[in-house]
């Protein structure tokens, strides 16, 4: 297995979360360090096919957070607004509870 396209699987993650919480350090923060960790526990895998494996999830994993994950953002009136680009077309919002934004903020 090319260690490019693991680069390149690892980068594609990056760039996912990066235009996804754009402008939310925090969670910018913990997805890049989330990422790092799990690629560094697979690390000293050799298995071809436990490393497609990988590859393939890492290659879901981009696609679920560039298509499925919207940033809502705190307005003026103290509400939050979402606001979904092209790529979500389709996809169902699941619209977080009061309460739940309140625990992770």
């Amino acid at each position: 297995m090319a260690r490019g396209e693991v680069l390149s699987a690892y980068r594609a993650l990056l760039r996912a979360t990066r235009k996804s919480f754009a402008g939310d350090t925090t969670m910018l923060n913990a997805s890049a360090a989330e990422i790092r960790k799990k690629f560094e526990e697979n690390r000293q895998v050799t298995s071809e096919a436990e490393i497609q494996r990988h590859l393939e999830e890492a290659c879901e994993a981009s696609h679920f957070i560039s298509t499925m994950i919207v940033q809502a953002k705190l307005n003026d009136r103290g509400g939050y607004e979402v606001k979904p680009d092209k790529v979500h077309a389709g996809a169902t919002l699941e619209v977080p509870s009061e309460e739940m934004l309140r625990k992770s903020g």
